[in-house]
């Protein structure tokens, strides 16, 4: 599932920008891309533990965004989000009136020509599945730094990302605050091969004093530019004591036309 069924209305007054459909949420970058858009072969713990995994905050609801004043080399874009409030493993409404509300600022700025620097704030609302009346809250930041050389980026190029989630659950007798992270960076050796690697850390969002962390190093192949073949290996400890090591392999490939990812 993705933004595919969301239909864009472009023409507003005051340069908003609407959606309307089932799409992803936009809050953070790992929510808001494809699985075929992740540098991975999985997702990060916290997305796991705290955002609902796959399939994430992703709903039937209306998007409305806008550019906003900033200084000069700086863009800037707010974002407000209501959905339906059905996002499994995350939102549930019990009722017409459970929606739940997705914000987001983003702030993008080029240190050279060849480097930027990406950094958004997100918050999210929704209804649980204890009840209609406690809820589920996150807040998130998130930063990207950019490396690519104008003359040699199919070459070498380079990004770092993380990504910090909050959480607050109200259940029957307690409120669950947990957090999560994660911290990424991928490295372009040459025009086909891609060397990269993700730490991991997490709470679990109804008991937060259970705790999953890990790491995973990634090697991607570029047979052409329109497919990938990626190997990963997964090592989770989990909080009681054991740990897991598994190896994924992924091929992707692209046949016909396909929509540009989220940048």
């Amino acid at each position: 599932p993705g933004d595919i069924l969301a239909h864009p209305f472009t023409r507003h007054p005051g340069g908003f920008v609407a959606r309307v459909g089932k799409m992803r949420a936009a809050f953070g970058k790992v929510n808001a891309l494809h699985n075929d858009a992740l540098p991975w072969a999985d997702r990060p713990l916290v997305t796991d533990n705290l955002v609902a995994g796959e399939e994430g905050i992703s709903d039937a609801g209306l998007s409305v965004s806008r550019i906003l004043p900033a200084p000069r080399n700086v863009f800037l874009e707010a974002t407000a989000q209501v959905f339906r409030g059905e996002s499994e493993g995350i939102f549930t409404a019990a009722k017409r009136s459970d929606v739940s509300w997705v914000g987001r600022l983003r702030g993008y700025h080029d240190i050279t020509e060849s480097s930027n620097l990406d950094l958004g704030v997100s918050y999210a609302r929704g209804h649980n599945d204890v009840g209609s009346a406690y809820h589920t809250q996150l807040y998130g930041v998130d930063a990207t730094f950019r490396w690519k050389p104008l003359r040699r980026a199919i070459y070498h190029n380079f990004l770092a990302r993380t990504e910090l989630v909050w959480s607050r659950r109200q259940q029957e007798f307690s409120i669950e605050r947990a957090f999560g992270f994660y911290t990424a960076a991928d490295y372009r050796l040459s025009r086909r091969w891609t060397l990269g690697g993700r730490y991991d850390r997490s709470d679990r969002a109804d008991d937060a004093l259970l705790t999953d962390s890990g790491f995973s190093p990634v090697l991607t192949y570029w047979p052409s530019e329109f497919s990938q073949i990626r190997s990963q290996y997964r090592f989770t400890r989990y909080p009681d004591g054991t740990s897991g090591n598994e190896l994924l392999f992924q091929l992707l490939f692209v046949l016909g036309a396909h929509g540009a990812h989220p940048f």
